[in-house]
């Protein structure tokens, strides 16, 4: 078997998605690893907490004949890169995330979710892992304008707070893949009770546009949500920072920003002169 260069990532990355979770796991560690290291199948398999025999059939899943062969490949990459090939690597896929977020802005659709949460009485951002400090970010932002606004990351409350929504809540739901499963029960439940769903994904299938008001789409990579170099959080901040400066248009909530920063800067002054 002949291998190109970084062939090794390249396959773990194309067969990210049909991996199960300890293959993931697997995965993710040798994606996300860097340096030169004990990768025997002991020393592997302690790190991970999976089996020997979890490595032998995820490396035979991967095209290799075992473990073995997988780890001589694998280590004549990871030997191939430098400082710099890592940074241009990490530079170039944030520039092609960005561009690609520029391609998929909607305007009208910017303008439709800003009117939306200013109709709105409750503002519920609901995220897990990854998405959950993104679902924080957003509440910071928007909270500083005057929005009634809470970011939500725990399965529990996300069903509860679901269970209390009604026609004048909005619900904005982050997840990158589209299918996670604690959001989707929450938007399930929130929509029966009459709250509109914003929902922020890559994924642009039927099923979420049967019962979300609204899908943001943002763009990704194979195994972005792995964290592999690139924050997963990235084009969703990007689109989320969009639609803030659309929502900042609104003359009401522009004076609340005005009266925020104010408010800062005045206590910092204050502080110095104490």
């Amino acid at each position: 078997m002949e291998y190109s260069d970084n062939t090794v990532l390249k396959n773990l990355k194309s067969r990210y998605d049909k991996f199960t979770n300890v293959e993931r796991t697997i995965a993710n560690f040798f994606i996300n690893n860097r340096e030169i290291q004990k990768l025997s199948s002991k020393a592997v398999s302690e790190k991970l907490f999976v089996s020997e025999a979890s490595l032998s059939r995820f490396a035979k899943k991967c095209g290799y004949k075992g473990f073995r062969e997988f780890i001589f490949e694998y280590e004549k990459n990871i030997s191939k890169y430098n400082r710099e090939e890592i940074s241009n690597l990490v530079i170039n896929t944030y520039q092609d995330l960005l561009d690609s977020c520029h391609m998929m802005i909607n305007q009208k659709q910017m303008k439709e979710v800003a009117h939306l949460l200013t109709t709105s009485k409750r503002v519920c951002v609901f995220g897990m892992g990854s998405s959950g400090i993104a679902a924080e970010e957003v509440h910071l932002r928007f909270m500083r304008l005057g929005l009634n606004i809470e970011a939500v990351y725990d399965s529990h409350r996300i069903k509860m707070l679901s269970s209390l929504a009604n026609e004048e809540s909005v619900i904005i739901a982050i997840s990158l893949s589209g299918t996670t499963k604690e959001i989707l029960q929450g938007i399930g439940i929130a929509k029966a009770n009459g709250a509109k769903i914003i929902m922020v994904t890559s994924n642009n299938s039927f099923h979420l546009s049967s019962f979300c008001d609204e899908i943001i789409l943002i763009p990704t990579i194979n195994a972005l949500e792995a964290g592999d170099c690139i924050s997963p959080q990235f084009p969703i901040l990007v689109m989320i920072d969009i639609l803030y400066t659309y929502f900042i248009k609104i003359e009401s909530y522009y004076q609340k920003k005005v009266n925020t920063l104010n408010a800062l800067f005045k206590y910092d002054e204050e502080n110095i002169l104490i």
